[in-house]
């Protein structure tokens, strides 16, 4: 009996485990721990690759760039990124997808897009350009690369093992989480950079996936580089609480110096892509221009972690704080509008901190017993300008902590980054990754739900039933054609049936209803050409701002490149009925309801 009973305790053991494994949450939670682990050995082995070829282009591999370059001649300053820049011009030209290279507003269009797919040469080539980039010289970020990297290595597990869309989004966040985690030694803030700024929601089937690959990162990060955070900064008290004027006012001057950033990185991408300059040819260029500035300020090469840490610790005076913050803007824009890699977060702290520190002196001129000191205040301003860099206030905030270990200053940390990001949104837009995804011409309104009005077109949504009139149809064509319009919109076509425009009861006005309107009417007066026509093979969701303005909410749709051909019409409630629908199915497969049959394994 006790022999029978071990057999069937076994059996229904084994039987439970069997469930537990084929279980959607357990398998991705099993995910999401490889990919926490392989983004954190990748963001290791990134940090190493960018001390190798810091090497190769300066003879050594730390992070004290400006101090490393101290002893060597000007010409060695001004040719390393410019040979540097040949290099990648060449690789880029060669062997890149696009031809340029790639950051965290790919991972954003991927998982908004694309379900959460990411190329994965496009990944590691990325990380390979990125890295010779900082070893160069050229003044950008190495976190936003490492983000990069652990997304498509996230990206190329969901594809091998064929996750479902959801699941692929939520482990694309893991790769991410756990990229930031391990660049920063910061877990939380890798937890809600992911959630903030990629998968755009909060639930649990999410976030217990992603909290686990952070740690698992953290782990790794904390096995090779030790558990210190990144600068090492004196004590600070808030010395009165009338210094919470000062940090607000802080908030408002980092938006300005946000929005100064983000509108010179974009108008010199701009200009560059104009000049028809090769591509290839463009690095070259900008790492001559970087070089150049390099001289005078080495601080501006690279990450510029040193210089940033001198400003925490109060070594700069008021003009070489202003002078490296609008150098830094210069030289960022400089690196990556004329083709380098690299991230943004980085330059962001760096002008931060630069334009916090000299705010922090200037505001403690007149009351200094009331003041904590100018390296309070370049602790705040690195949270304030980057937060509204990145438009990830809250992810910012832990960033900032974690970096320094001091949570004394959390709550100016706080006043200061929330006012600086809703002015930056209100003035110029959510972030700069929205503002280079604008350029490209893809529009994101706000995470996974641009992916779903993404996936539709125009013709899956717009019906062929539209009233139409001749060029030349009179008044009682026209009324008779009214009465039987949908959404109350009349089309006017030539013979041919290319569209000359709209008419509507409220365009034509008591002249549909005067007495003998009939001999004096003359369609043309009453002709609407303003409607937006929208095209067949249109993505849904950035025509829906066509609709603005739109009272009627009815679109004309329309085929053909030289006249446009009528073809149909799209009606703005059936766009919404659509998206509320698939947007619910989304939710639902974000919370766990898989009733609709779609699994996590495909």
């Amino acid at each position: 009996m006790a022999g029978e009973r071990l057999t069937a305790l076994l059996r229904a053991s084994r039987g439970s485990a069997g469930a537990l494994l084929r279980n959607d949450q357990v398998l991705l939670t099993l995910f999401a721990v490889a990919v926490g682990i392989a983004a954190a050995f990748a963001a290791v082995l990134f940090r190493e690759l960018i001390g190798l070829f810091q090497t190769g282009f300066y003879g050594f591999g730390h992070e004290r760039v400006a101090s490393g370059v101290a002893g060597l001649d000007w010409w060695h300053i001004l040719l390393a990124p410019a040979a540097g820049g040949l290099l990648i011009g060449l690789y880029l030209h060669f062997f890149m997808p696009g031809g340029r290279p790639q950051a965290v507003a790919d991972v954003i269009e991927s998982n908004a897009l694309r379900a959460g797919r990411m190329s994965g040469r496009a990944g590691l080539g990325a990380a390979l350009v990125s890295a010779a980039s900082i070893g160069c010289g050229a003044s950008v970020g190495r976190e936003g690369p490492a983000v990069h990297l652990g997304a498509a290595i996230a990206s190329y597990m969901g594809r091998r093992f064929r996750l479902a869309r959801s699941s692929s989004r939520t482990l694309l966040g893991c790769g991410v989480a756990a990229a930031v985690a391990a660049s920063f030694n910061a877990p939380v803030a890798g937890v809600f950079f992911a959630l903030e700024v990629v998968i755009g929601h909060y639930a649990l089937t999410a976030f217990a996936p992603i909290v686990i690959a952070s740690v698992a990162g953290t782990i790794v990060s904390r096995t090779y580089f030790g558990d210190v955070p990144a600068f090492i900064v004196p004590p600070h008290e808030i010395a009165s609480f009338f210094e919470f004027g000062a940090f607000a006012l802080l908030g408002v001057t980092a938006a300005g110096a946000a929005i100064i950033f983000m509108r010179l990185l974009l108008t010199t991408q701009d200009l560059v892509n104009r000049t028809g300059l090769p591509r290839w040819v463009r690095p070259v260029i900008g790492g001559l221009f970087v070089g150049a500035i390099g001289i005078a300020f080495p601080e501006v090469l690279g990450v510029g972690y040193e210089a940033m840490d001198g400003a925490l610790n109060e070594h700069y005076v008021l003009t070489t704080l202003i002078a490296l913050a609008l150098l830094k803007m210069l030289a960022t824009a400089i690196s990556l509008g004329f083709g380098f890699g690299g991230g943004i977060f980085s330059p962001s702290l760096f002008i931060g901190a630069m334009v916090g520190g000299a705010f922090g002196i200037v505001a403690t001129i007149p009351y200094p017993h009331l003041s904590s000191g100018h390296g309070a205040y370049t602790l705040v301003g690195m949270g304030a300008v980057s937060g509204a860099v990145l438009g990830a206030p809250i992810s910012t905030m832990l960033i900032i902590v974690e970096l320094t270990g001091d949570y004394r200053l959390t709550i100016a940390v706080m006043v200061a980054v929330v006012i600086a990001s809703l002015l930056t949104r209100t003035l110029s837009g959510p972030s700069i990754f929205h503002h280079q995804l604008a350029a490209r011409g893809v529009m994101v309104r706000g995470g996974h739900d641009v992916e779903v009005l993404g996936g539709m077109v125009v013709s899956d949504l717009s019906h062929e039933e539209v009233a139409t009139v001749s060029r030349d149809a009179g008044l009682a064509e026209v009324r008779a054609a009214l009465l039987g319009a949908n959404g109350g919109v009349v089309f006017v076509t030539d013979g041919d049936g290319a569209l000359l425009g709209s008419l509507t009861l409220a365009g034509l006005g008591n002249a549909v209803f005067a007495a003998g309107a009939e001999a004096d009417f003359d369609l043309a007066r009453f002709l609407d050409t303003s409607r937006p026509a929208l095209r067949a093979s249109e993505r849904v969701g950035p025509v829906l701002d066509s609709f603005a303005g739109i009272s009627d909410g009815v679109l004309p749709v329309v085929k053909g490149q030289g006249a446009p051909i009528l073809i149909g019409q799209l009606d703005e409630a059936d766009v919404m009925r659509a998206y509320n629908r698939a947007l619910e199915q989304l939710r639902d497969e974000e919370h766990g309801d898989q009733g609709r049959g779609s699994g996590y394994l495909g």
